[in-house]
């Protein structure tokens, strides 16, 4: 071999070199980029996403409008939270009554929502247990529906003006609202006839009978019982079908 020709062997040789080690470094810092778009996009889809809940409109059901909203803090976490009475929209439901003209007789509901991160998350919802707000109360009027929270605890309240009240008390708990409480008052114009007082929770029921035929409003002498109810398990907000038949004892 003679010297022109073992020079230009050596160059290719070194030329061939050179070129597969520049291919294998710029295969290797592709790989890495490769590599690191994975692990970013991995670590896309891995970080988990902050779960928010929804506007209030968002939960009512299609049927159904917007009745009533109440305010308050239901779970005692300081936010205040929302519970919300609807109401249907059937038009076979609209009548026109003789004397009182147009009716809207479609039977409300409620939907209790916990605020959380700036949105709603339903917890409770029952929509058709309470009746319309036109109903016929025959030779007295029909009783008025108010529902508020206070101090944690749902209210469901019906006012029947001189005649008395009664008031359902509800407190959140196993994924529902249990009823805890009731009261009530049976009323002559200002006098007080009786007063009815239960608590599910120690089975305890208190009634007081006004003894005084005479009384005027403040005069009542009240004879007061108590005993012990038989309460087998609490009665879930979302397991009334309607308030009006509603019984509190066994």
């Amino acid at each position: 071999m003679n010297k022109k020709y073992s020079l230009l062997v050596t160059t290719a040789f070194l030329f061939l070199f050179q070129s597969c080690n520049y291919s294998n470094k710029n295969q290797t810092s592709t790989e890495k980029e490769k590599n690191s778009v994975k692990e970013e996009n991995a670590s896309e889809i891995v970080a988990p996403k902050p779960q928010t809940g929804k506007p209030i409109n968002d939960f009512i059901p299609t049927g159904y409008k917007i009745f009533q909203e109440i305010k308050g803090d239901l779970n005692k976490d300081g936010v205040e939270d929302c519970v919300v009475i609807i109401k249907g929209t059937k038009k076979e439901n609209v009548i026109t009554d003789e004397y009182r003209g147009k009716l809207d007789r479609n039977r409300r509901g409620i939907i209790v929502l916990f605020k959380k991160n700036g949105n709603y998350i339903q917890k409770v919802k029952n929509y058709d247990c309470f009746s319309s707000e036109n109903e016929d109360g025959g030779v007295y009027f029909a009783p008025e529906l108010d529902v508020s929270i206070e101090k944690g605890k749902l209210y469901v309240h019906y006012g029947h003006g001189r005649y008395g009240y009664w008031t359902y008390t509800f407190r959140g708990k196993n994924n529902d609202f249990e009823l805890i409480g009731y009261d009530s008052s049976e009323n002559s114009g200002p006098i007080i006839n009786s007063e009815t007082s239960i608590n599910f929770l120690t089975k305890t029921k208190v009634t007081k009978t006004n003894t005084n035929e005479n009384a005027e409003s403040g005069d009542e002498v009240f004879e007061e019982k108590k005993e012990k109810i038989k309460v087998d398990q609490l009665i879930r907000l979302s397991g009334i079908k309607d308030f009006d038949e509603l019984e509190t004892e066994s």
